[in-house]
């Protein structure tokens, strides 16, 4: 039976309870150790069997997934138009003055050299005549000074005038000279001016508008006539910037007459403005269309359709998009351990339902698409469904 001091050292009971077995008979005092003993090591056993704390399990966050696949194909675009000449000239004087006359309205059939309005010639033929006469004079004027210099020419040879009295005829001589080269300038120009008078058609065309009437007093420059020339027409159409980006760059247009969808025509891309309109905030496409059929006048609405293509790419929802250090980023789920990890990205556009990545994502790769507020890297999660 162990001592006294190793049943206190073994803690099966406390100091107190040891000193009143003491004071029993040793009878008792030995049974009432054994019962204590007894409980002593029920309890130890007790406590040897509670269970360590619990580990936590992680949690796993549920969150909605969509599988990446690679973007492309095309498709076909229609758009309204209208049809218009290749180039419209306004044709104007170079001169003021009062409108006589004028020989085309609109919708006329003008040639090169046609005349089209004339301007009141009476102050350019006087000015003309003006600018004549003072030639006569100056002509008739070089005329003696030329004659006074060959004769001093003879006296000088002779010794009869001096030189520096010769230099002086001679210099008569050529300001004469001088004298009819700026009359004769000053005859050119009134002769201009009286043919400024005469508007003509510098190239054949149709009269779409007119900016004068006869009896009007015009300035040079002001529109009288505006006329589309025969050397091509175009149909053009508001392209908005959307489509004007990923249209290819040198497409083939099938244009259609509105009216009559039998009357075809291929076009080309001639021209792309490139200020979008302040109002519609669209761009201005000129189509050169190739032989037109007669039918497609000026003005008529077209149709032109295109193929156009998506650009390659993948394309995520917008909601998935989270920033780490500065760079876009999203979550991607690992298939077999369904667990996330961040992987930055390159976006190439953006709108606010979807993203178009150009770097970073692969077909086949699963994102998440919501939830993407409370997740960590390696945490586990619950796929609550995969969009394709």
């Amino acid at each position: 039976m162990p001592g006294k001091a190793s049943v206190i050292n073994s803690g099966l009971f406390p100091v107190s309870e040891f000193g009143r077995v003491m004071a029993l008979t040793d009878e008792k005092r030995i049974l009432r150790m054994i019962n204590l003993v007894v409980v002593g090591s029920a309890l130890t056993l007790l406590a040897a069997c509670k269970p360590a704390d619990e580990v936590v399990a992680p949690e796993i966050r549920p969150v909605r997934v969509v599988t990446v696949e690679s973007g492309g194909g095309g498709d076909s675009v229609s758009l309204t138009g209208r049809v218009q000449a290749e180039s419209e000239v306004n044709l104007a004087f170079r001169i003021d003055g009062r409108m006589i006359s004028r020989a085309v309205n609109v919708g006329d059939t003008v040639t090169a050299g046609q005349e089209i309005a004339r301007l009141n010639p009476e102050n350019e033929e006087n000015g003309l005549r003006a600018a004549e006469a003072t030639l006569q004079g100056a002509r008739g004027q070089l005329i003696e000074a030329r004659a006074n210099e060959a004769r001093n020419r003879s006296l000088l040879a002779q010794n009869f005038i001096s030189q520096a009295a010769f230099d002086r005829i001679t210099q008569v001589a050529n300001s004469a000279q001088a004298q009819v080269d700026a009359a004769q300038a000053q005859v050119g120009i009134a002769r201009n001016r009286l043919g400024y008078t005469r508007l003509l058609a510098d190239a054949g065309g149709v009269v779409t508008a007119v900016g004068a009437e006869p009896g009007e007093v015009v300035q040079g420059g002001r529109m009288v006539v505006q006329v589309a020339r025969k050397d091509g027409r175009d149909a053009v159409f508001d392209v908005s910037a959307r489509l004007k980006d990923i249209a290819p760059a040198n497409p083939e247009i099938t244009v259609t007459l509105a009216t009559d969808p039998a009357v075809t025509a291929k076009g080309r891309v001639r021209e792309v403005s490139p200020r979008a309109d302040p109002v519609t905030g669209t761009f201005a496409v000129r189509v050169g269309l190739i032989d037109p059929p007669a039918a497609m006048r000026l003005g008529t609405t077209v149709t032109g359709r295109m193929q156009v293509g998506a650009p390659q790419g993948i394309e995520i929802p917008a909601s998935a998009l989270v920033r780490a250090e500065g760079r876009l980023a999203v979550w991607v789920v690992d298939p077999q351990a369904l667990t996330v990890s961040m992987r930055t990205i390159e976006v190439r556009a953006s709108d606010p339902a979807k993203i178009q990545v150009a770097e970073g994502l692969n077909p086949g790769d699963i994102v998440v698409a919501a939830g993407v507020q409370a997740l960590r890297p390696g945490q586990k999660v619950r796929l609550l469904g995969k969009q394709p």
